[in-house]
């Protein structure tokens, strides 16, 4: 019959009515829909299997810790432990929660660890004499410059804060980079013209022209291409940080030794009390003698500490080979998504056919293939797009990928990105949240913080890999105003 009731395919001879081109329309919506899914489905299975494997190694590393604490510190220390057990349990607790990225300050809640313990274990050190909260206050003070812990304190803050920002940013980076893949692109009439016109023509074994499908599939994905660049350098991000994991800031030494260095520092005000004693003595001077008479404890108690640490390197190593070798695999997802639907999904024939679909009848198809991405679309023969209208869902999850981006490079030297930094341990910024935001903004509404953020530092387009991504910041006020910008802009666009 005539065709001219057709409005996607040719209006030549044609033997479908209105009814099986809209059928045909809706099959080819939903079967583009459900190719895409399956291969961002691949994408992000990977992605949220590397988070699980590691993220279990990390809380596996941690609970073996604490419990070796609680296992040997009970007859190591006897009432120096079983008198201060929340304040050994407050310390895994707030390490687990700066791990699942609350809103805490790591190295806040380290140094109150050791002002709680201090605070304790001099009175108990001291039972003889009666110690008020204001002496304690005047203690610590005092005691700070003469490291009753040793070198503990400050040894313990800086690897363990590097550690931990790098286990949590490397961890989050990996569910934002699954989040990303998610969208899902909106394309029905280029792509039942594609795949469905052939049969309305007598044509349902002719198969697609490899670069009409390649056009039709990179006009429909013009946006998601705009996050390749993006997701290369979180790809490359989180190979930089693995590295760290595994070398410098060696997530199996030092998380794993925690409870190893805690004895170490108990062991150390133990053995130098009576020194420490004699200088808070000095610079508070003498408390009163209590009452209640001392205890014999402390004696009972003293020793060198043997505690031991099972290595879990070995797996370590396999879990970053792992992630290293998928990530470097999954860098060109988006660049090579439109061959890989149209070589696996559509099924289209070689470029050099001249038997094939090409949009109107079979033959040889004449136009050249686009580039990738939204500014190369603007003469893409098959799919309209208008390149002045970038899709704000792709843009905000660009904006997502750079600031994850930004926080692994921070990560990669250290360094936090949400509170100021004021240790000689620590350079630049603070702990934060390493976060997809629409989580993290929901999160901390829910329990708001007095301490002051940092900057959430944006990385430039033209920078590559984890170190550029470390320098590549604008001030807070320029990232408010380009969200300001981009909230304008997708008012005047609707």
């Amino acid at each position: 019959i005539l065709g001219e009731h057709l409005r996607i395919c040719p209006q030549g001879y044609t033997c479908c009515t209105s009814e099986m081109e809209e059928n045909f329309a809706n099959k080819s919506r939903s079967e583009f829909e459900a190719m895409m899914k399956e291969a961002g489905r691949s994408v992000q299975a990977t992605l949220t299997a590397q988070h699980r494997s590691f993220d279990s190694y990390f809380q596996d590393l941690l609970n073996k810790s604490e419990k070796a604490l609680y296992d040997a510190f009970p007859s190591m220390y006897g009432e120096l432990y079983t008198q201060n057990v929340k304040v050994f349990k407050d310390l895994y607790s707030e390490l687990r929660r700066y791990y699942r990225s609350s809103n805490i300050n790591l190295e806040e809640a380290l140094n109150e660890f050791w002002t709680r313990l201090l605070e304790r274990l001099f009175k108990l050190l001291n039972p003889q004499y009666h110690i008020t909260d204001e002496y304690l206050d005047c203690m610590v003070k005092h005691a700070e410059q003469h490291k009753p812990f040793g070198e503990v304190p400050r040894d313990l803050k800086m690897k363990a804060t590097r550690a931990f920002i790098a286990a949590r940013s490397y961890a989050q980076g990996f569910l934002v980079g699954s989040d990303v893949v998610r969208k899902v692109s909106q394309c029905t009439r280029a792509i039942m013209k594609l795949m469905y016109c052939p049969h309305c023509r007598g044509m349902s074994s002719v198969k697609p022209c490899n670069n009409y499908c390649l056009n039709v599939v990179k006009g429909c994905l013009a946006n998601q291409a705009d996050l390749s660049t993006e997701w290369k350098y979180l790809m490359d991000s989180l190979i930089g940080v693995a590295d760290r994991i595994d070398g410098p800031y060696n997530v199996d030494t030092v998380i794993g030794t925690i409870h190893m260095r805690i004895a170490e520092a108990i062991s150390n005000l133990q053995e130098n009390k009576d020194s420490i004693t004699s200088k808070v003595f000095q610079g508070c001077g003498n408390p009163k003698i209590s009452t209640k008479g001392s205890s014999s404890e402390d004696k009972k108690r003293r020793g060198k500490v043997t505690l031991e640490a099972k290595s879990s390197a070995q797996v370590l190593e396999m879990l970053v080979l792992d992630a290293k070798g998928n990530l470097t695999a999954l860098k060109t997802y988006w660049i090579t998504l439109p061959s890989s639907l149209c070589s696996k999904k559509v099924m289209s024939s070689s470029a050099s056919d001249d038997k094939c679909w090409n949009g109107m009848t079979k033959g040889s198809y004449l136009p050249e293939v686009m580039g990738d991405g939204l500014a190369n679309q603007i003469n893409n023969p098959e799919v309209e797009v208008d390149i002045t209208k970038p899709d704000m869902t792709i843009r905000q999850q660009i904006m997502q990928l750079k600031i994850m981006t930004n926080r692994l490079g921070n990560a990669n030297n250290g360094n936090d990105v949400d509170f100021q930094d004021t240790s000689d341990d620590m350079s630049g910024s603070g702990s934060g949240d390493s976060c997809p935001d629409d989580v993290c903004g929901k999160r901390l509404s829910k329990s708001p913080s007095t301490r002051q953020p940092e900057t959430h530092a944006i990385p430039k387009q033209s920078g590559h890999g984890v170190n550029g991504a470390s320098s590549r910041s604008l001030p807070s006020a320029s990232l408010l105003l380009l969200s300001v910008a981009v909230t304008a802009a997708l008012h005047l666009w609707r």
